[in-house]
């Protein structure tokens, strides 16, 4: 029998890609990961992919929350949080963690779970340990689902600034002197841990700064001018990380650079610089997220120091096997030289935020690093690669 004459189904538009844009979290940088998340969402294009948005409270339940990019941001110097998204203060959303069935599933306590849908690519707008640090990437190989950003090991070497300054000096990059004071040690004798510090300061001289070894956004920082301030600046530290660490004062200027993952590769964009706060003693939160300090975008410097930094950054972002994206952080010193501070697999993307305005100079748009970051997502597989 012919079926040329019989009514034919009509074809389905095929079914866009899912983005599940997880933020917030259980590290102290909760709040800017919300932010960020807002930018993106604001941004993100909605003819392009279907967007889910995910909220981590800071006790650790992933939320349902509200698709309202103008409730994620900083409200007369207050952050935001999820708690205050969540669309239910019980419910809860699981990830599948059989790499064959990406489909997410929303329960609430006596009622059936819901089925949410299958998520093509989840972009990880987290900043901090629990979410920047591998462990949430850890999950997502587990579950098969690509996502936005480096993998396990980059992003485990980019939130702990011992190791990541380790890496970069075996691939031969210029890093400050520092030193670690690890748990075990200030448990032990905190005595012999403060006469390290000492000791240190005593070959580098003062002012230290005081950090905590695995935390980002300027968090738990303090620039310490002498001895009488030391005990304190480790309590605060050790509010955020219980291992800390401790760098020498480096004289000279603050320049920043992203870099971006292209089809062929990764690329640094032009640079920026930092300059030095008049209100602050240093480039810390409340400068970077509440007053609005801002960066000049294209930093000042010479066509052959903007190749350089921009060449150490793809160094910085191949030594540490990282992907997507990065946010490269050096000194320029008054010799001239450039020596990395640290790099940031997953930089702010606030409306302030040096990666985008360094991207947006070099000539990539907010909504294309956004859908440049999904794709290059989206091409790579999970697994060993």
């Amino acid at each position: 029998m012919s079926t040329e004459n019989l009514p034919q189904s009509p074809e389905q538009p095929p079914r866009k890609p899912r983005v599940a844009v997880v933020f917030g979290g259980r590290s102290s940088e909760h709040g800017i990961s919300i932010v960020t998340a807002g930018a993106v969402l604001s941004a993100i294009d909605r003819t392009k992919y279907d967007v889910l948005p995910i909220g981590i409270t800071q006790d650790g339940r992933w939320a349902l929350t509200a698709d309202d990019p103008e409730r994620m941001a900083i409200i007369d110097r207050q952050q935001p949080n999820v708690e205050q998204l969540a669309e239910s203060n019980e419910g809860g959303v699981v990830l599948p963690v059989d790499p064959g069935n990406r489909e997410v599933v929303y329960s609430e306590p006596g009622s059936v779970p819901k089925a949410l849908g299958e998520v093509d690519v989840v972009f990880p707008m987290l900043h901090g340990p629990y979410g920047e640090d591998g462990t949430l990437q850890g999950l997502l190989e587990l579950s098969g689902v690509p996502y936005v950003g480096s993998g396990v090991l980059a992003s485990a070497v980019g939130q702990d600034k011992e190791y990541m300054k380790r890496v970069f000096t075996s691939f031969g990059l210029k890093v400050g002197p520092y030193v670690v004071i690890r748990p075990r040690e200030w448990e032990r004798d905190q005595s012999a841990a403060r006469k390290k510090i000492i000791d240190f300061a005593g070959d580098h001289g003062w002012p230290l700064f005081v950090k905590p070894a695995r935390a980002g956004s300027s968090f738990g920082i303090t620039k310490v001018d002498s001895l009488e301030g030391l005990d304190e600046a480790i309590e605060e530290a050790q509010r955020h990380d219980p291992k800390i660490i401790v760098e020498a004062l480096l004289r000279g200027r603050e320049i920043e650079c992203g870099v971006l993952e292209f089809e062929d590769g990764p690329r640094a964009s032009v640079p920026a610089e930092i300059p030095p706060v008049q209100s602050h003693d240093f480039y810390d939160f409340e400068a970077k997220y509440i007053d609005s300090a801002s960066g000049i975008v294209p930093a000042p410097l010479t066509e052959e120091q903007t190749a350089e930094v921009r060449r150490l950054a793809v160094e910085a972002f191949d030594a540490a096997s990282c992907e997507g994206l990065v946010r490269a952080d050096f000194f320029l010193t008054e010799g001239g030289e450039f020596v990395i501070n640290e790099i940031n697999t997953m930089p702010g993307f606030t409306p302030i935020s040096m990666y985008p305005r360094m991207w947006q100079e070099t000539g990539v748009s907010y909504p294309e690093l956004v859908d440049r970051l999904v794709q290059a997502a989206l091409r790579r597989s999970t697994g060993l690669r």
